[in-house]
């Protein structure tokens, strides 16, 4: 089991992004179309984090042209360059499963003033 562990901590990122529930954030992805590459980036709110260690992954919600979307990111993943975080949310849940019935004003997070 220790074996597991050394062989998880060496292969983690070691400048792994710190996102919280409720956080605005902006991930950059990097998509290949081809022989080329390019960075795309996903705008939204998180609104759950699952697992740990390597396999720790967040999910980030937006809604574009009436339609919600969500993705799911790998934190330790090779494709997500970066995330950026844009307002901090105040929340008292882990889970913002909720936010996928509301719209407009409702699906508002109130910033966290530090």
């Amino acid at each position: 089991m220790d074996a597991l562990k050394l062989i998880e901590s060496s292969s983690m990122k070691e400048n792994a992004p710190v996102v919280n529930i409720g956080d605005t954030v902006k991930v950059h992805v990097r998509i290949a179309e081809g022989d080329k590459s390019r960075i795309q980036i996903f705008e939204g709110t998180v609104i759950a984090k699952k697992h740990g260690g390597i396999n720790e992954t967040f999910t980030v919600r937006r809604v574009a042209h009436g339609c919600g979307i969500e993705r799911v990111f790998p934190v330790h993943s090779p494709v997500v360059e970066k995330v950026e975080l844009v307002r901090s949310g105040k929340v008292r849940r882990a889970k913002l499963y909720y936010l996928r019935k509301r719209v407009g004003k409702a699906a508002k997070i109130k910033e966290m003033i530090k």
